[in-house]
């Protein structure tokens, strides 16, 4: 961390939004510091590029002989290699495109022949789909030690199919050791899945030397919009379930008395696919993979830390931690404040100082049940964070914290809002507020 320590800790990368500007409840504007990172991240600037040399060619794919056709195909699959390789995937694992990490485990879900063992931090994603062979849930320890033996305890009770875990925590970004839960998966005869929506943006995951068999993540998390995400894994499992999907593309031949269905990942992405999202997911890996790891790493801990000592000096501020033992984790703070309800601070950041924090339960309820909390704070860093933002945030909580807000806010249909509500917004009907303002 010493190489930022003395430094303005400039973005790592140039992100879309990094000059953007955004109006305040009492008058003006001010660039606005982005803290939600976990929830979509920012495309980079050559994804936004790589897009844009793109859609001349935009056009159907796999089945069509015109140039662009042909371009945007060759687009397409070529997208399969650059994910393959920011993953380092094994030979035997296939690349399937999906819609984002959601859609990614529900399709494996439909896939997974037996069991699958869970555990009660995850990320509804990883915690739902997986009832339709049976689920097990592992109730977590406060320390990942005792969290391991009773994963262990679990696979040794019963035969699983599947072990399915998060790879960081979309609450308090904390990492599990995957490759020890991969060798402990295998040497139960299991197979193991890694949710890595939040991982993938951050650190590098190599699938050939962690053992993992399955990954899902989404390019939204990733810096690529338009809505695409990846399942990477084993192909026999794919190869042997139903179609995600049954439609065109999914097919070798049909006729009026049965279909012979391709294998993956055709097998699995019926209808005419999302080029655009595929395009921007694999320039977002090949970016990804070009940066220096050490110096990524080392730039979010550095701001990370330097986040959690200033919040730590603000009386009132407590910080959400699954494991005491835990080490490592992604640039992800989760915090509440005594006498604030996290939604009122979160509208009270956006509309007097034009920073973006999310606020709720984040989609992992029974991990939020577990830390005693209804509701928190979420703040998380990105390649496009900078010291000054996160001074920005710091001095934002201190000030209501020792001031209070110098707006009112109310809630209204179930959200926190400014009363009144100077600022003009997209979509407002009383023409008032253009796109773009």
């Amino acid at each position: 961390m010493t190489a930022f320590a003395d430094q303005t800790c400039a973005p790592l990368a140039a992100v879309s939004g990094c000059d953007l500007q955004v109006p305040l409840v009492q008058g003006g504007t001010i660039g606005y510091a982005n803290f939600d990172y976990a929830a979509s991240a920012p495309a980079l600037k050559q994804v936004t590029d790589r897009v844009a040399e793109l859609l001349p060619f935009y056009a159907s794919v796999h089945r069509g002989a015109g140039y662009a056709s042909r371009v945007s195909t060759d687009c397409y699959e070529s997208a399969r290699g650059s994910v393959a390789r920011f993953l380092n995937a094994a030979g035997d694992q296939v690349v399937v495109f999906t819609r984002n990490t959601t859609d990614s485990l529900n399709l494996l879900a439909a896939c997974v022949p037996g069991d699958t063992v869970v555990l009660d931090v995850e990320h509804h994603a990883n915690f739902l789909p997986w009832t339709r062979h049976g689920r097990r849930v592992v109730p977590v320890a406060d320390t990942i030690e005792e969290t391991i033996q009773r994963v262990v305890a679990e696979l040794c009770s019963k035969p699983a199919a599947l072990l399915a875990v998060t790879g960081a925590s979309n609450v308090t970004g904390e990492l599990l050791p995957l490759e020890r839960l991969a060798w402990i998966a295998h040497q139960c005869g299991t197979r193991i899945l890694v949710d890595a929506a939040q991982l993938a943006p951050h650190r590098r995951i190599d699938l050939r030397t962690t053992g993992i068999d399955y990954l899902a993540f989404s390019g939204h998390k990733a810096y690529a919009p338009f809505g695409a995400g990846v399942l990477v894994g084993c192909r026999d499992w794919l190869d042997a379930a139903e179609p995600y999907l049954a439609g065109g593309g999914a097919v070798r031949s049909v006729t009026t008395d049965g279909v012979d269905w391709a294998p993956a990942p055709q097998r699995h992405e019926a209808g005419s696919p999302n080029v655009l999202g595929v395009a921007a997911l694999a320039a977002a890996c090949d970016a990804l993979t070009d940066l220096d790891q050490a110096t990524v790493t080392e730039h979010e801990q550095y701001l990370t830390h330097r986040l959690r000592y200033g919040l730590k000096t603000v009386p009132g501020v407590n910080f959400l931690r699954i494991w005491r033992d835990s080490t490592d984790a992604v640039g992800i703070v989760a915090f509440t404040i005594d006498g604030f309800e996290p939604g009122q601070v979160a509208a009270y950041l956006s509309a007097e100082h034009g920073i973006g924090v999310r606020d709720g339960r984040f989609c992992a309820h029974p991990l939020l049940s577990r830390l005693g909390v209804d509701a928190a704070l979420r703040a998380s860093i990105g390649l496009g964070t900078t010291a000054a933002d996160v001074d920005r945030l710091i001095d934002a909580v201190a000030t209501l914290v020792e001031r209070g807000p110098a707006w009112n806010y109310a809630r209204t249909e179930g959200h926190w809002n400014p009363v009144p509500e100077t600022r003009p917004f997209t979509g407002s009907t009383d023409g008032a507020a253009p796109c773009g303002f």
